[in-house]
């Protein structure tokens, strides 16, 4: 059977099927099927677009090879015909798709097409802070520096083409912070900074990386700027009545630099004159540091405390005055202001980095301010340097050094360096000579930037450097060894912290309060949580190198108490998070089952089967529903009886023509995951009624709660598996997948699946595809 008969087929399969007639022979007119599955998901694109298979089905059908994509990615999905409907058995989907993409394959293979990524992209927030970190060996907060990035296609490395005026500011003062940061440049006068700790962390418990027998505070990473004497303050936590929150006894708190104590305080209960400002004010010490990063700890040794007997297991959470009154006080902020008396810039790992092992005494300081320059731009360009990159930065140097010295002149030159468009932007130039429209390979140096802000979105390192200028990249088995060394390496956690985290949405956690009326138990301590074991169960896989299906079902995660005690899973003490497994029967494991994944997909006050489904059949499947029609009101929980189920409200909307088709598609999705509420605890009735956790999915299986969904996902693996390649092309291309990509992406697939789908197949598959090797010069 050949293409155009096999689409036929089955294209006369689903007009049958739609209309409820028997089947006809092949003459059956195509177009009937566009107008059905037009109806079935109101594609606004494709009505308007006038797609008409009955017309294109008689050409090649590489010669339509967008509007087959189309049709392969529905079909892939199970999403025509419509779910209630006949469908044809599996066996004829995998044919005929089979015989639709193999000659869109061919084509590709003999005519690739990468696409074109942009030829100027800025560093994003994420990337200028771990440049910054590989380059000077400093640690900076970029989002105290920079304004956060729009995101795009899920992304926020996609959208970063252009730089505002204002944000060039922005770049020109973090330039100048960095680089008297990092050189350890004199300060006019003391400065200082302020962290200030969320309102809603509760401070009854342990805090991670403080010393057992301590409770509550805050552990800080802070890079000393010079060698000398810091003021450490500390502000305690008041209520609306400007009184300390939870003081109603002697408490003590200690101050700690590298886990050592520097300093023990005493807070007392205000006195008679109820003055609160006298309870901290004695809350400061002058301590000497070293230049460089050191860990600054403060908080409370854990005063001994009856256990509270109640009928009930009392809330985790206390940080509101009124609803769960803080038992204990907490720290409000930190200050660190210094340096006094600074005795020299000290020997800090970013100066080490800077001026290396330059002699003490007299050395010829034009050519070692050089020497610095070239190797500090080496990295910062991510090329090899010349003699004109060398003349701007040489100029600045000069002139701050004939002020101020050598060190001076360093500091300035380096401000430029850093911004500069060389360094704040990855830049791909089309080589001369080739046509436009031609896709060409990259070269090793533009191959090896890719690489690096792929896997660490971060700059080079010195090897992966040094082989792109040696020519040797782009050859197959030395670019497998540097993906497998890159993502042994402790940055490849980027994948988890950045990747990860905006695929799953993670980083809308941050934005995300429950209403506290109906969850009284939620805090930041819960929040943070749910975002520690997704990434942890994401970054396991990563290191590893296990099956990327294991996201979807596991038998084991990662817990402390308090996230512990919020899924009910006994045993498990302290704040120090571990990998627990888990008996059969547990409701704990994949990525459905995680509170982060459940309560960003809810609202506030309820569950959302709608957003729940859509957020799987985006992330998951990767055949996400068109948008809502515009005419189409959103439903309203005040229009229907508050007794109802969520599954009864939503019937308003399936029962509207315009809107039943696609929340036939997402709804039963999410249903199957109703035994999860808001925040992601598992129950078995809502309101006194059983939870009616029955679902499907869009290849018409029907089944009761999220075991079976999972298991009807992994039925499937090139659905999951295609998806997360897109993901991962998208965030490595830095643009959106286009219909061109496909090819690549059933490559992927294809070649991963005979590695059991590990997680370095796929990515090694992205690494090695056209999209990513390649790129298309602009058109004329």
């Amino acid at each position: 059977m050949g293409v155009l008969a096999g689409v036929q087929v089955l294209l006369a399969i689903f007009t049958a099927a739609a209309a409820q007639q028997p089947l006809t022979p092949l003459s059956t007119p195509v177009k009937s099927v566009v107008n059905q599955y037009c109806v079935s998901c109101h594609d606004a694109d494709v009505k308007k677009g006038g797609l008409d298979l009955e017309h294109i089905s008689h050409d090649d059908v590489t010669k339509h090879s967008e509007e087959w994509e189309h049709v392969i990615r529905k079909l892939r999905a199970r999403q025509m015909p419509p779910i209630g409907k006949e469908r044809p058995a599996d066996k004829t989907y995998d044919e005929v798709l089979a015989k639709l993409a193999s000659p869109l394959d061919r084509a590709a293979a003999r005519n690739p097409n990468p696409g074109r990524t942009e030829t100027f992209r800025r560093l994003n927030r994420t990337e200028y802070q771990n440049a910054i970190r590989d380059l000077l060996a400093l640690e900076i907060d970029a989002a105290a520096l920079l304004p956060k990035d729009d995101a795009s296609h899920g992304f926020d490395n996609v959208t970063v083409g252009d730089l505002s005026p204002t944000l060039l500011n922005r770049y020109i003062s973090a330039a100048g912070k960095i680089a008297r940061l990092a050189v350890g440049a004199p300060q006019r006068a003391p400065g200082g900074d302020t962290f200030r700790i969320r309102p809603d962390l509760t401070q009854e418990e342990h805090v991670e990386g403080l010393p057992l027998g301590t409770r509550g505070g805050t552990l800080l990473n802070y890079t000393f700027p010079r060698d000398g004497e810091y003021e450490i303050q500390i502000r305690l936590t008041r209520d609306r009545n400007e009184e300390v929150e939870g003081l109603r006894e002697p408490h003590e708190l200690e101050v700690l630099l590298d886990r050592e104590r520097v300093q023990l305080f005493t807070v007392t209960p205000a006195g008679r004159d109820k003055n609160y400002e006298k309870v901290d004010a004695h809350l400061k010490v002058r301590v000497p540091v070293t230049a460089g990063p050191h860990q600054l700890g403060v908080t409370f040794l854990r005063n001994s405390s009856p256990l509270i007997e109640t009928k009930r297991q009392p809330y985790q959470a206390h940080y509101n005055t009124h609803r769960h009154p803080r038992q204990t006080p907490a720290i409000y902020q930190v200050s660190i202001n210094g340096p006094y008396d600074s005795k020299g810039p000290g020997d800090s790992p970013s100066r080490r980095k800077i001026f290396g092992s330059l002699p003490n005494g007299f050395i010829q300081e034009a050519p070692a301010a050089e020497n610095i320059l070239r190797t500090l731009m080496r990295r910062a360009y991510r090329r090899p340097v010349t003699k004109d990159d060398l003349a701007r930065p040489m100029e600045f140097y000069r002139k701050a050094k004939a002020e101020d010295g050598f060190e001076a002149g360093i500091e300035t030159a380096l401000s430029a360096v850093l911004v500069s468009p060389e360094f704040l932007f990855r830049v791909e130039q089309d080589p001369d000579g080739v046509a436009p429209g031609t896709a060409y390979r990259l070269s090793d140096l533009a191959l090896a930037s890719r690489l690096s802000f792929f896997l660490w979105s971060s700059i080079p390192d010195d090897e992966l450097l040094a082989t792109a200028e040696r020519g040797e990249l782009h050859k197959p088995k030395v670019l497998e060894k540097q993906v497998r060394r890159m993502l042994a390496d402790s940055r490849a956690g980027n994948l988890a912290s950045n990747f990860a985290d905006q695929w799953l949405y993670l980083r809308n956690l941050e934005s995300i309060t429950p209403d506290l009326r109906l969850f009284p138990d939620f805090d930041d301590n819960l929040r943070q949580a749910f975002r520690r074991e997704t990434e942890l169960h994401f970054e396991t896989m990563l290191r590893e190198d296990r099956s990327v299906l294991d996201l979807l079902k596991a038998d084991h995660t990662f817990l402390n108490e308090r996230l512990a005690k919020h899924y009910g899973i006994p045993n498990v003490y302290g704040s120090q998070f571990r990998r627990v497994t888990l008996g059969k029967n547990s409701e704990r494991g994949g990525l459905l089952r995680q509170g982060s994944i459940l309560t960003v997909t809810s609202y506030a006050t309820r569950t959302s089967p709608v957003i729940r489904g859509k957020w799987v059949l985006d992330n998951i499947i990767g055949a996400p529903p068109p948008p809502p029609l515009p005419d189409v009101p959103a439903l309203k929980d005040n229009t229907v009886s508050a007794s109802l189920s969520v599954r009864a409200r939503l019937a308003e909307h399936r029962a509207n023509a315009a809107c039943a088709s696609c929340h036939n598609l997402m709804d039963p999705v999410g249903f199957a995951l109703e035994n999860y509420d808001a925040i992601g605890r598992w129950r078995t009735t809502e309101d006194g009624q059983p939870i009616d956790a029955s679902g499907g999915l869009p290849d018409g299986s029907k089944f009761t709660g999220v075991a079976p969904l999972e298991d009807g996902l992994r039925k499937r693996p090139e659905l999951f598996v295609g998806t997360l390649t897109e993901k991962l092309l998208t965030f490595a291309l830095g643009r959106g997948i286009e219909s061109s990509d496909a090819p690549a992406v059933r490559k992927i697939v294809h070649d991963a699946q005979a590695n059991d789908f590990r997680f370095s197949s796929v990515v090694l598959g992205v690494v090695n595809s056209v999209p990513f090797t390649m790129r298309k010069t602009a058109n004329p």
